[in-house]
């Protein structure tokens, strides 16, 4: 073999495509590799192909359908260019009038928003006090702080949701790609349900005073929230934003249930596998549904590997696995999947109610 040859692990670096798209569009017979290794399976491009993958890593950042990327490779180096021109044209226009639908759809959304507005109540109820233990707040708020949002752009998620209903007290928190719940046991509430967005660095002064075993005493005052521990307090303003229903993003029941031992899950995440996210995007755990329901952990990136390609996969940040992991604080815990592109659930094998979500990262077809 001729030493200028990649293999599908160097072509991916060096076009910007992902080593499934590159199966993928092996597959597809739209990038077909000079040679494959007939004892390992391995994929193996000549130089050639290089401009060919970037042309097509262009060509897929574009949205270009398959049919019609085929047709732009297939023209790209021959002397009439016709075909080409005209078909990124047409893929421009048609780009251009999905994003006129597009923005007539979401003007649409926003006059229907404004005019919710309008009409609906805020779950806020002027007073409302509660008492709750110490050590059953702390570890509410230790569960779900990690998933607080730091986005900028969306303020109504840069806090900690309590809600408030009957005997029980809910934090939530999440940034879109994960979310976490947890549960407190409370009393002297008249059972209407409350909500207040407390903000990031106040609920962290109130975790600050939960280092005791008594009971502490939270209030919600329309629009300022308190908490009393041991004579001291930590108060300020609730976040002026709706939290969205975080109830329509619980876990559905899930398919698979596979209880891990936290230390040697993390070690396995930590030194095993992982895929290499796009640039900018974040590195991923790719885990593949055994037939027992258990998920292994596979080698993305190798080459022949059997079951490499199927569609049983999930993929998640590990970055955010590792912190759910972090958060659950038990030894051993529950992941909880479905399909590929339904969420990932962590929960703790003595608490249902405390458990963390993670949203699936779609792979590279």
């Amino acid at each position: 073999m001729e030493n200028d040859m990649r293999s599908i692990g160097e072509l991916a670096r060096d076009s910007g495509l992902g080593v499934s798209a590159l199966r993928f569009y092996d597959r597809s017979g739209v990038l077909v590799p000079a040679w494959v290794d007939p004892v390992s399976g391995y994929r193996w491009y000549g130089p050639e192909q290089l401009e060919e993958a970037r042309l097509l890593a262009r060509l897929r950042r574009a949205g270009m359908p398959l049919a019609d990327v085929r047709l732009v490779l297939a023209g790209w180096s021959g002397a009439d260019t016709g075909l080409v021109r005209e078909l990124l044209k047409a893929h421009l226009c048609r780009l251009e009038q999905e994003l006129s639908v597009a923005r007539g759809e979401f003007s649409a959304l926003c006059a229907l928003l404004d005019h919710r507005e309008n009409v609906v109540t805020s779950l806020h109820i002027p007073t409302a006090r509660l008492v709750t233990a110490a050590p059953e707040l702390a570890a509410a708020l230790d569960t779900v702080r990690f998933a607080v949002s730091t986005d900028a752009k969306l303020p109504m998620l840069a806090g900690v949701l309590f809600d408030i209903e009957g005997e029980s007290l809910r934090v939530v928190a999440t940034d879109r790609y994960r979310m976490a719940v947890a549960q407190a046991a409370v009393t002297g509430h008249d059972g209407k349900r409350v909500q207040a967005v407390v903000p990031a660095p106040l609920a962290d002064a109130m975790r600050a005073l939960l280092d005791g075993e008594g009971p502490v005493r939270l209030s919600v005052d329309g629009a300022r929230v308190a908490l009393e521990a041991g004579g001291r307090q930590a108060a300020g303003q609730c976040l002026d934003h709706d939290f969205p229903d975080y109830r329509r993003l619980l876990p559905q029941a899930a398919e698979r249930r596979t209880v891990v031992e936290v230390a040697a899950f993390r070690k396995s995440l930590e030194t095993g596998p992982v895929r290499r996210g796009a640039t900018g995007g974040p590195d991923l755990s790719v885990f593949r549904a055994e037939d027992g329901g258990a998920l292994t952990l596979c080698a993305e990136e190798a080459e022949g590997a059997e079951g490499a390609e199927g569609a049983d996969r999930i993929a998640v940040n590990r970055r955010f696995l590792l912190d759910a992991l972090a958060a659950g604080s038990r030894e051993r815990l529950i992941l909880e999947s479905g399909a590929p592109t339904a969420p990932l659930a962590i929960r703790r094998p003595d608490d249902e109610t405390s458990f963390s979500v993670l949203m699936p990262v779609r792979l590279e077809d």
